[in-house]
């Protein structure tokens, strides 16, 4: 006997989309949260496209800070594209967000703890059978059939298992982001900023959070990061563009772009969303691969359980879906993503001058990243498939 069938580690996205779908497949189901509130602090840009959302649920008016309809792309010197793009997406209200899919996974059946650090894992012949943890500063332990760790980027819970979840530095950004208010944006259009002087080998963001608010981050790459610090760089740029807002709240920390983890599972543990590298590797955005890839975890949770083997071989079938789900434009993006790295601030300026001479009209995502991989034609094959691919 065992104390749970599964037990989710993290109450992000991609650990509420895990329980939930083990929940609803009848499995008895814990998901523990080392934080104190559910989707608290807020360690995100807080966007998601419409499209990839309603894979999963149709958007509520109470989880949206700004409908995006615009984008705005801007090159090291400044040369601004625009273009419309009706129905883009969203920036959430992320608190709001995680707080909605986490109560979707408890009125499915799943239990929810907050303050719930894991310290330690329970294994039994090789096998992971559960968590230690602390729970108000008392020890506890939990037994199950089966771990889902949904613990983000730093993914201790892997590491606990055995499982290499080690990041090159060239596949990690140093990120930093505040919220501000007393900002006057446009609040249906998205801003970003390539080039070394804005993000060295990153991308500086502007999203609109509403209300005259928005979210300013910058992600740096990590072979860069001990020569240029984030959080300079951010307060920097609002000293020259918004010397007057007001800086709310300010979080900083590690974004993956790498590939997914070669390895995603052991006996008795999956690894999902970040702590699984489920993250776009051009964008750096986890929210809705996130998703997919815990729902997937939830399923084969319940099919592995069903059939009584919990092993890297009953778990096979997780990487496989996942691979056709996600991981498969995940690898071409992440090639993408190491050309775009590689183009210097010269070119960048050439290509924006390229896309300025295109009608706006005719301007997409789509004719950004062909132009930008006709400086590197090898590239363009993976444009094409990752953007047919979402």
């Amino acid at each position: 006997m065992t104390d749970y069938d599964v037990i989710v580690v993290g109450g992000g996205p991609a650990g509420s989309m895990a329980a939930h779908a083990a929940a609803e497949k009848g499995l008895k189901t814990i998901m523990l949260e080392k934080d104190r509130d559910i989707g608290y602090p807020v360690r995100c840009g807080e966007a998601v496209g419409d499209v990839a959302l309603r894979q999963f649920m149709d958007p509520r008016p109470e989880w949206i800070a700004a409908t995006i309809t615009k984008i705005r792309m801007r090159s090291p010197n400044n040369t601004k594209i625009d273009f419309d793009s009706p129905g883009a997406g969203y920036i959430l209200h992320r608190r709001i967000f995680d707080y909605a899919l986490a109560n979707r996974a408890s009125q499915a059946g799943a239990e929810i703890q907050t303050r719930a650090y894991v310290d330690g894992l329970l294994f039994e012949n090789d096998t992971v059978r559960g968590v230690k943890y602390q729970y108000m500063g008392e020890p506890r332990t939990l037994s199950a059939k089966l771990v889902i760790a949904a613990d983000g980027v730093e993914s201790r819970i892997g590491r606990m298992a055995g499982i290499r979840t080690a990041i090159k530095l060239r596949d990690l950004e140093s990120g930093y982001q505040v919220t501000v208010g007393n900002i006057d944006i446009d609040q249906e259009m998205i801003d970003f900023y390539v080039g070394s002087n804005w993000a060295p080998g990153g991308y500086l963001w502007v999203f609109p959070k509403g209300d005259r608010m928005a979210n300013i981050g910058l992600g740096v790459i990590g072979t860069r990061a001990k020569d240029y610090n984030s959080h300079d760089l951010i307060h920097d740029f609002l000293k020259e563009h918004y010397p007057k807002a007001s800086m709310l709240t300010s979080v900083c920390g590690g974004v993956p772009i790498a590939q997914t983890l070669s390895q995603i599972t052991a006996n008795g543990i999956m690894l999902t969303g970040d702590a699984a590298r489920m993250v776009n590797p051009v964008s750096g955005g986890g929210i809705v691969s996130g998703m997919h890839g815990g729902k997937i975890a939830g399923e084969v949770a319940a099919e592995a359980i069903s059939t009584g083997d919990v092993s890297i071989k009953g778990l096979a079938e997780y990487p496989r879906r996942w691979r056709k789900a996600g991981g498969k434009s995940h690898e071409a993006l992440h090639r993408i993503s190491e050309s775009i790295y590689d183009i210097d601030d010269d070119k960048l300026n050439k290509i924006a001058a390229k896309l300025e001479g295109v009608p706006e009209k005719d301007r997409s995502l789509l004719k950004i990243f062909t132009t930008v991989a006709r400086e590197k034609p090898k590239i363009l094959l993976d444009v094409t498939r990752a953007f047919t691919g979402f």
